[in-house]
């Protein structure tokens, strides 16, 4: 059982958590994961985070900035609730136009729900599919995002090919994902906190410790600040530039399609 970070050179593929499994096996156990939590993902993000994914994802629609045009389209990946293209659609005025992606059906069944009652649903297309073989022609999309998702994704370097791929050019990748803590005593108690609590709290709401168990695993098996930005540059893309929130217990990445 390993609990170092994964750096550039790869191993999410077969690091479920702290546990190691068979290349394949993976992408299995992290959809049964999310189809445990999907009903409750909003909730599991606010324990995750002390509610502090919601100040993060605002910030992160603030950076991207969309147009207000309806022929701006963007791709929301791993986002099945709806969480960010909801945001997005708005900061837009209402104008623009995505994709939702998640490789998990619960995930978006909840997604589709909640855009009818939000009266958003005449904005978006909720499609099941793999972030790591997008079903769409090269260059179709303005924007890219996927928060708190990457590192769910067995072959994160395959994952950000695509990405750069079904970008036009001048297109922008944002990431949000939860990181290394880079201040002290932060780290001690964000640990202490996540190991400790997180997993209780989540037995309690969901009656079920073990996905959350692996989500705080997941976190501390991803790459660093820097290793994912290298991963980034690697993948094709220019300007490649990240953010950290809350010392570090999030990062948001930036790379362009130049």
């Amino acid at each position: 059982m390993s609990t170092e970070r994964i750096s550039t050179t790869g191993g999410m593929q077969t690091s479920y958590g702290f546990q190691s499994v068979e290349e394949g096996e993976k992408q299995t156990l992290v959809n049964d994961v999310f189809h445990k939590v999907a009903k409750r993902y909003d909730i599991m993000n606010d324990v995750m985070s002390g509610g502090l994914h919601r100040v993060w994802k605002d910030a992160m629609i603030t950076t991207l900035n969309p147009r207000k045009d309806p022929g701006y389209k963007f791709l929301d990946v791993a986002g099945g609730t709806g969480d960010i293209a909801f945001r997005i659609v708005k900061a837009s005025g209402n104008q623009a136009n995505g994709v939702v992606l998640d490789i998990n059906g619960s995930m978006l069944s909840v997604g589709e729900e909640r855009a009818e009652k939000q009266n958003l649903a005449g904005n978006l297309e909720f499609v099941e599919a793999n972030a790591e073989e997008l079903p769409f022609e090269d260059n179709s999309f303005d924007a890219y995002t996927i928060a708190f998702g990457i590192r769910n994704v067995p072959d994160i370097d395959k994952a950000l090919r695509e990405a750069y791929r079904v970008l036009k050019r001048g297109g922008r990748l944002l990431v949000l994902e939860f990181s290394e803590v880079d201040v002290p005593i932060l780290d001690k108690f964000y640990d202490a906190w996540s190991f400790n609590a997180i997993p209780k709290f989540g037995g309690v709401i969901t009656g079920d410790q073990e996905p959350y168990q692996y989500l705080v695993e997941s976190i501390r098996k991803f790459p660093n600040q820097d290793d994912f930005a290298a991963m980034i540059s690697r993948a094709g893309f220019g300007n490649v530039s990240y953010k950290n929130y809350t010392g570090g217990i999030a990062a948001q990445h930036s790379g362009w399609k130049i």
